[in-house]
Formats: C-alpha cells, structure tokens, sequence
C-alpha cells in the first residue's frame, strides 16, 4: 500500500491563518488553567530564612534556568507586532512573555536575597547572555521550527525544574522551582498542540522542521559554562543529560504526535522520520555511557 504523499507547501502566512483558530482554542484553555501568582509572594520567606540550604548543585542549575528564561525568540516578537493587539497569536505570545518574565524574576530575585549569587555578576550575566541570545540556528527561523523548538525548550524547562526541586534541599526553593515547573506544563502543552495540528496541516514540512530541531538541540547549559563560573564557583552536577532529554522529552513528545505511526508523510516525511530514529538510537547510546542517579518525586503529566 502506498503512503499517501502531502501534496501541500503552506507559506509562512498561510501557517499562521491556519493556525490561529488553534491558537485562539488554546488560549481559551490556558487561561482557564494559568494560575495568577506575584513572584514577591515567595521572597520574604527566602529572605527570612537565616541560613538558606539551597544545594550548590541546585543554585547552578537555577542560574541556568535564570539566563534561559530572559530569552524569547525574535520571531515570535514579529508575530506579536503582525497581528493586531487583541488577536488570538498576539494575546498569546505577550502572555506566554509575560509569565516567562515572571519566572525570570522570582528565580533571581530568590538568588540575590539569599545572597546565593553576587548581584552585580548575575546582572552582567543576563545583559552579556541577552545580547548573545540561545545558541539555536533554527530557532526563530521560521514559523515550524520556532513551535518545534518552543515545544521542546517548554518540556525540558519543566523536567529541568522537576528534577532540581527533587534535590535543591531549600523549602523556598522546592516552592518556585514547583510554581513554574506547573506554569511550563500549561506551556508544553500549548506548543505541543500548535505542532500536532501543525502536522495535520502540512506533515512534510512540520516533520522537518521537528526533525532539524530535535537534532540540533543543545543540552541545558552547554553555552553556559563561563557565564556560571561568574555567578557561582561550585560546579553544575546534571540534573538534566541525555537520558532524561531522550526519554523524559524527546520520546513522550514524539509518542504523543504518533510521529513515527503517521501515515500522511511523504517521501520528505518518512525520510526524516527514518533519521530521526537512527539519531534517537544514537542519544540511547550515549544516554547509556553517561548514567546519573535520577531524582525521584512527583512530576506533572504531559497531558
């Protein structure tokens, strides 16, 4: 039997028209689900707290999640000001904004008043990494590899929290690192729908897109290492690697979009989705060479 072939290019503009009625749908859903919290509801207890007992390994991975929060790809600002204040992607995008913002906030204004951090190098930290941007060629540079990558920096952000609240030893702490671990999932969730109708829309396109993604996709941290020593001398011990980007992300991910069980790809498609495979086969074998104890705690469903 034949693989039907998608006999469909959707333009850029196309894309976004298409999917605004999801994105409207699921602006509906997030705002019911989106909890209102103020990041200064969790600082006067971290300030109270006379001898903080925030890991060393938790506050490198909590400057980590700091320096990635501040970033936001270019391409969804251009899509904010193409669409008129009101519209479901311009609603959407200064909301998603907005509550990322929230989270860069809490998670330094928790570091600065522990003193976890000295102040000044965690502010030249964030200008030095925003001018820099999040070392991602394919991020930002078009619609699908914008989702693509939104969807998957999304999850991993949300098992990164996970795993540090697990081992990060500080109430305060466990409290944040859980209020935007549920905060990511609401955003998980919002991309990982965009790019299953994306799928539906224009299969080729949007498998391609996934696959460049998911290929070029840069553990937490990786450009990260200087900008750590600056902030903080105690070294990161991984509370994300291989084996939780491929089986805690990657693969539910994929499970979820029926990626490799569609039978609407074309020739383009199934040849992604061919190497795709070969490279998830490739992150199980690193994953297997670099083991690290896991934590182990309640998570939050992809779902």
């Amino acid at each position: 039997m034949t693989t039907p072939v998608n006999k469909f290019h959707l333009t850029q503009r196309q894309l976004l028209h298409e999917l605004e009625p999801v994105v409207a749908q699921n602006l509906d859903r997030h705002t019911a689900f989106a909890v209102n919290w103020d990041p200064r509801d969790y600082i006067p207890d971290a300030c109270e707290n006379d001898a903080p007992t925030l890991t060393a390994s938790a506050r490198s991975a909590m400057i980590t999640s700091l320096l990635t929060e501040d970033n936001l790809p270019s391409y969804y600002r251009d899509i904010a000001d193409t669409f008129p204040p009101g519209s479901p992607w311009s609603t959407w995008i200064r909301t998603w904004r907005a509550e990322e913002s929230q989270h860069a906030d809490v998670l330094h204004d928790y570091l600065v008043a522990t003193g976890s951090v000295n102040a000044d190098a965690l502010k030249h930290a964030r200008m030095q990494h925003m001018s820099v941007g999040i070392e991602s060629t394919l991020e930002g540079s078009n619609l699908l590899h914008s989702l693509a990558h939104s969807t998957i920096q999304e999850f991993m952000t949300k098992v990164y929290h996970l795993n540090n609240q697990v081992v990060c030893g500080d109430p305060v702490a466990h409290r944040i690192l859980e209020r935007i671990a549920a905060d990511e999932q609401l955003h998980t969730v919002f991309y990982r729908n965009l790019c299953d109708a994306a799928l539906d829309l224009a299969p080729d396109q949007t498998a391609r897109a996934i696959g460049d993604v998911v290929m070029n996709f840069p553990i937490p941290g990786a450009a990260r290492r200087d900008t750590r020593r600056r902030t903080t001398s105690v070294p990161v011990q991984p509370v994300y690697d291989f084996d939780r980007h491929l089986n805690d992300v990657l693969v539910p991910l994929l499970d979820q979009w029926n990626f490799f069980h569609r039978t609407d790809f074309g020739p383009d498609g199934e040849l992604i989705r061919d190497r795709l495979g070969v490279f998830l086969e490739y992150l199980g074998r690193n994953a297997a060479r670099t083991p690290h104890p896991r934590p182990t705690g309640s998570g939050l469903s992809v779902g």
